[in-house]
């Protein structure tokens, strides 16, 4: 292994964690270990005294900071979730002042966790980009010593030290260790610790399908920049991935897997199944990836770790992944239906399905000949979603799968209710908007302003970002303006005007 590698073990052999972090157990997923006929451990850095595994780093660097005496004036960063919890609480072991600024976008709950632990927090901006150049311009004007996330070697050796309890924890064989990955400091100092003492051991990268910036950079062979981040796992929601952690990954890191939304939430209840414990998205994002590995390499018989990365979920926020975690473990297909409009066809419909349980059904009148259903079905195997499919195909039922739809899974399944008559040049589109009091408000003042609203759907989710789904009225003349219109507004969004589910339920 190289010099650097061989640095970065030093570092983790001499980090200082234990004062405020604790050796966190490897627990056995009993429940899924059987189902996937692997044995599968769980390191739980959920259990940590903020709930994740964040304190470790920076409870190390500011240790190391100040036995320099560098943090005469105090220490400063800027974080929305779990880091920020991990530097206040180290300030208050080492007593010394924190000022953590955050977006105006924050969970109160976030925010007053950072206060309990005796830290200052300061709101400020929509977003972390704003948030972060808020604290640099602090930590110059007031002489305060920064405290990065992920990227600084004193970071990735705090982190490392999971890596050195696992190895302790279990001498056995290890196929490979699920890595949780944002900006890359906590993979980077598992793969180091890892890979020097066990090099057979396979270590894998997990990110969002929406968020894969370690996975675009080692593809392109060099760091870079995504355009937009999705937002559920708010916790690795980063951009680009961290420099000192990059470099590292290029040589420790075996390869980068991404999942999806639906496969989080399933793996928040799995984790619940056997845990009883409540993982956030990030938390849970190692176990689905190693579901995937799991069924991409028909793999059995051998040890895996997920580490379970944090559990500071927003209580709202259990009302979506309860919502989607059937879908994401296959349990549930969404269906849209159209079935004749006359007394008892809904009874034929059910008969069809035989005793396959029904789990949602919105019905609204088409026409005089037609109803277009909106149809959950619970399933007993992932394969009964496509026999459920072809036996409502061979039953001459026009019918589409839904269940990977997102805007039908996000906002249809919510408000069928029938076609809107006389509406021309409607436009549909989805949006993402930073959450806080009365920024709905504006978000569709801004937007009617110039245009006529004819459809909207907002539902809270407990996040610090709102999802809507919009029909504005424009006309194609106008189609021009108004996507450089939509462009600067800056928010994330997605035509929908040719999704099939508009045009059965509402156009």
């Amino acid at each position: 292994m190289s010099a650097l590698l061989q640095d970065y073990l030093h570092r983790i052999l001499t980090a200082r964690v234990y004062d405020v972090a604790k050796d966190t157990p490897l627990t056995p997923a009993i429940l899924l270990s059987e189902r996937l006929d692997n044995r599968i451990l769980l390191k739980r850095e959920d259990t940590q005294p903020v709930f994740s595994f964040k304190l470790r780093g920076a409870y190390n660097m500011m240790h190391r900071l100040m036995s320099e005496g560098r943090l005469a004036h105090g220490v400063i960063t800027a974080s929305a979730g779990n880091h920020a919890q991990g530097v206040a609480l180290a300030a208050q072991k080492l007593g010394v002042a924190a000022t953590i600024v955050m977006p105006l976008t924050t969970p109160a709950i976030k925010v007053d966790a950072v206060r309990r632990r005796g830290a200052k927090a300061v709101l400020h901006g929509d977003t972390f980009d704003e948030a972060f150049a808020h604290a640099q311009q602090l930590t110059q004007s007031e002489g305060l010593a920064f405290i990065p996330p992920y990227d600084h070697p004193d970071i990735i050796a705090g982190q490392g030290t999971i890596g050195a309890e696992i190895l302790r924890h279990h001498p056995d064989p290890i196929h490979a260790i699920f890595v949780p990955v944002g900006g890359g400091g906590l993979i980077a100092g598992i793969a180091v610790y890892v890979k020097m003492l066990r090099p057979e051991i396979r270590i894998i990268g997990v990110e969002p399908d929406d968020a894969a910036c370690l996975a675009a950079a080692m593809a392109a062979g060099e760091r870079v920049v995504l355009d937009q981040v999705g937002l559920f796992a708010d916790g690795v929601a980063v951009k680009q991935v961290g420099e000192y952690p990059f470099v590292v990954a290029q040589e420790a890191v075996d390869e980068v897997i991404t999942v999806d939304t639906d496969a989080m939430t399933a793996a928040i209840k799995d984790m619940f199944d056997d845990t009883r414990s409540i993982n956030e998205a990030a938390g849970a994002l190692a176990l689905a990836g190693l579901k995937k590995y799991v069924k991409q390499h028909d793999l059995h018989g051998e040890t895996l770790i997920a580490i379970a990365s944090g559990a500071n979920m927003n209580f709202d926020r259990l009302r979506f992944v309860a919502e989607r975690a059937d879908i994401g473990e296959q349990k549930e297909a969404l269906f849209a239906v159209t079935i004749p409009e006359k007394p008892g066809s809904f009874q034929v419909f059910c008969e069809l399905l035989g005793r396959r349980q029904i789990t949602e059904f919105n019905y609204r009148y088409a026409d005089q000949d037609r109803a277009h259903i909106f149809v959950g079905i619970r399933l007993d195997t992932p394969s009964d979603r496509s026999a459920v499919f072809n036996r409502l195909v061979h039953a001459d039922y026009p019918v589409i799968d839904l269940t990977d739809n997102e805007m039908a899974k996000l906002h249809a399944r919510h408000m069928v209710g029938g076609h809107a008559h006389g509406i021309s040049d409607e436009r549909l589109y989805r949006f993402e908007f930073p959450e806080r009091p009365g920024a709905l408000l504006r978000f569709l003042t801004h937007l009617g302003a110039r245009w006529n609203i004819s459809l909207f759907h907002y539902r809270n989710q407990g996040a610090d970002y709102g999802r809507v789904l919009v029909g504005v009225q424009v006309e194609q003349s106008a189609m021009d303006e108004f996507i450089t219109y939509l462009d600067e507004l800056s928010y994330p969004y997605w035509p929908e005007t040719d999704n099939p589910v508009y045009n059965l339920f509402l156009a």
